[in-house]
């Protein structure tokens, strides 16, 4: 099989697979079909008539991805806790304590989004609890699903990214040191030093209260949605039926005794074991997990085997946005193979000064997570070329961090099919492409605010 090298000359076909899945995603509504089409065209680019074998080859190569593995041990524990809250009466006990609070639509919006960056550890962590917990409260207040999707992905990775006792603070750290943007046991403070530049975050995570307040309009899709939900009260978009469905397949244990401490302590546990282990979320997961089972069935909350049979059914539920995933990363791999994010440096490179740096890699890299779903893998591939063009060129380095983690905060935020987009619209009972192009206008206009930062700054 041809190598990314063995292929500069496909020079701008490398294009083709991606422009064929934002297309098809679009018009059909199905991201899984758009990204399987997607990811074959490019098969069929590389490897010619030979598709069917090198199809089943790269799908088994696929899943043996390490990072792939992680997203689908992660997503169905936490497709588990959920269930185990759900089951056990405590989530219903956090729903009637906020309820109490919440009086208003707007108050609704805010409480969601307060949630949202109180679980800053993980974004994925975010986009699964907070739509299970918020979708109720929502519902009674007539705020659409698509609202309530974009509010929670809007403190997804923006809160993620902006506070660095995070994964994501982990992950850019250890690739600024691999990348010499930061001295060896540095990588953590040069990280810090870009989050007052990670302008498409800060936009993101601050519109949302001025849309909760009627100061910023509703735009396209969302305009709507939210008229839909007012109107007529129908607050799950039509064709997300089914999502809902899945997310309702698992019901509260009759004549259980709510206990809201069996939904806070596991997630302030969540958060302590991610800091705990050195911001590993899986082991994090694993232990919230374990620990809660044990508690589950020590307080006879529930028997052993209503514990585990819901603990399945729980990672059940993560079915649909597990293979939407697994496309998605199928797409990524083609991409690799084909080249496509170092072709696009390599024609936007000779246009990188000082000056025009950081506006550019916020830009290109910025299109290029959006387009491939690809908010950490891409970065890998790219970092080191921007890391030797910010130090040839003299650029200032915290702005760079700033415009490179915005772009790929933006990649997370907007892509159709990004993991974030996908889990959001699950917990929420919306599909992705509702969600998707429902928000877009959104992040559209935080990346265009971004770019005339960045334009000024540098």
């Amino acid at each position: 099989m041809e190598t990314a090298a063995d292929l500069s000359h496909h020079g701008i076909l490398t294009l083709i697979p991606t422009l064929v899945v934002l297309v098809l995603a679009v018009t059909i509504k199905r991201p899984i079909e758009a990204l399987i089409i997607g990811a074959v065209v490019g098969i069929i680019m590389l490897n010619g008539g030979d598709f069917v074998t090198v199809t089943a080859e790269t799908t088994m190569r696929v899943l043996a991805d390490d990072d792939l593995i992680w997203v689908i041990l992660v997503c169905g524990a936490m497709g588990s806790l959920i269930g185990l809250f759900i089951r056990t009466g405590a989530l219903a006990a956090f729903v009637d304590i906020v309820t109490k609070r919440v009086t208003s639509r707007f108050t609704a919006i805010m409480a969601t989004w307060a949630l949202g960056v109180a679980l800053f550890v993980d974004d994925y962590l975010n986009s699964i609890t907070a739509g299970a917990a918020m979708r109720k409260i929502t519902d009674k207040y007539r705020v659409s699903r698509e609202m309530l999707a974009y509010v929670i992905d809007s403190t997804a990775a923006p809160v993620s990214v902006l506070i660095p006792l995070s994964t994501w603070g982990v992950f850019f750290s250890a690739l600024l040191v691999d990348t010499g943007l930061a001295a060896e046991g540095e990588g953590i403070w040069t990280y810090i030093s870009g989050i007052p530049y990670m302008l498409y975050a800060w936009i993101a995570l601050l519109i949302v209260p001025l849309v909760a307040a009627g100061k910023f309009p509703l735009i396209g899709p969302m305009k709507k949605a939210e008229y839909r939900a007012q109107e007529f009260g129908q607050c799950i978009p039509p064709g997300a039926e089914h999502i809902q469905a899945s997310n309702e397949s698992i019901v509260e244990k009759e004549g259980v005794i709510r206990n809201v401490w069996l939904f806070i302590l596991p997630l302030a546990g969540l958060v302590g074991f991610t800091i705990y282990y050195n911001m590993e979320f899986l082991p994090a997961t694993y232990a919230t997990l374990a620990l809660l089972t044990l508690a589950i069935i020590g307080l006879r909350i529930l028997d052993h085997h209503d514990t585990f049979n819901t603990i399945i059914d729980g990672f059940k539920t993560m079915i649909e946005a597990l293979a939407i995933i697994f496309a998605a990363y199928m797409l990524k791999d083609i991409n690799d193979q084909l080249g496509l994010t170092d072709y696009i440096l390599e024609l936007t490179t000779p246009f990188m000064t000082a000056s025009t740096l950081p506006f550019i890699v916020f830009g290109v890299m910025g299109l290029i997570a959006f387009a491939t779903g690809s908010s950490w893998g891409m970065f890998v591939i790219a970092l080191p070329v921007i890391a030797e063009l910010t130090l040839a060129t003299g650029a200032h380095v915290p702005l760079v961090i700033g415009a490179t983690l915005s772009a790929s905060t933006f990649g997370s935020h907007a892509c159709l099919y990004a993991d974030a987009t996908v889990l959001t619209a699950q917990s929420c009972g919306t599909t992705p492409i509702q969600h998707a192009l429902s928000q877009l206008p959104f992040a559209v206009v935080g990346a265009l605010l971004s770019l005339i930062g960045f334009a000024i700054l540098a």
